[in-house]
């Protein structure tokens, strides 16, 4: 789930494609050496280090033998709804959770953040929730559900219709630009760009949090 690292804002960020072709979706191949599919819907994932989060007894003392609490995002999995001109997004996701002292019953609070991100790098929206994990008396691991979502513009996410004819027109032998990649134009790529939209799901983590799960 994690190809790339992108440095943005305190949090890197990554995300793995998700969704399927379907009617409108715009198919690249024929000629052009690849075959890719694209939808209007975004693609879901979490971004590096901010999948994971660990609790201190003490603050300031990052050791193993000072756990206090991990917890984990897991199962992530998402819906979309193309159906109007405002496409709906939903990533759904567990937080499996685990604990060092378990003599009693615990609520432990989780902040997670869900952000829409424009061309890799422009934040459109973001928000912050919580996810509740419960623990019985002497229960060591317990399980939380986060839920995300987000509109999208259909238009912002679409392809202008002169660039998706640059990307599938089916070139022939001879033709000038015939052994020339469309997705190499600076103009189309910048245009695909444009168009890609993400929904990221994350725990929402102090500057000291996100340092420990980069180094440890």
């Amino acid at each position: 789930m994690k190809p790339s690292r992108r440095l943005f804002a305190p949090i890197a960020l990554a995300a793995a494609l998700a969704g399927c072709a379907g009617e409108g979706d715009l198919v690249i191949d024929q000629g052009v050496g690849i075959t890719a599919v694209r939808t209007a819907c975004p693609a879901v994932g979490v971004p590096d280090y901010t999948g994971d989060v660990t609790l201190f007894r003490t603050p300031g003392q990052p050791t193993a033998g000072n756990i206090d609490v991990t917890a984990t995002i897991t199962n992530l999995r998402s819906t979309c709804n193309e159906t109007g001109e405002r496409i709906y997004s939903e990533a759904t996701f567990d937080v499996l959770a685990r604990r060092t002292d378990t003599s009693e019953a615990r609520r432990v609070e989780l902040p997670y953040f869900s952000t829409v991100l424009r061309g890799g790098s422009a934040v459109q929206s973001k928000r912050v929730g919580t996810i509740v994990v419960d623990f019985a008396a002497g229960q060591e691991r317990a399980q939380g559900r986060g839920v995300a979502g987000a509109f999208i513009d259909r238009g912002a996410a679409t392809l202008p219709e002169d660039i998706r004819e640059r990307i599938t027109r089916r070139r022939e032998p001879g033709d000038p630009d015939a052994a020339l990649d469309p997705l190499a134009d600076p103009e189309v790529r910048a245009a695909l760009d444009r168009a890609n939209f993400e929904l990221l799901v994350g725990f929402q983590l102090t500057q000291d949090q996100l340092t420990y799960n980069a180094t440890r």
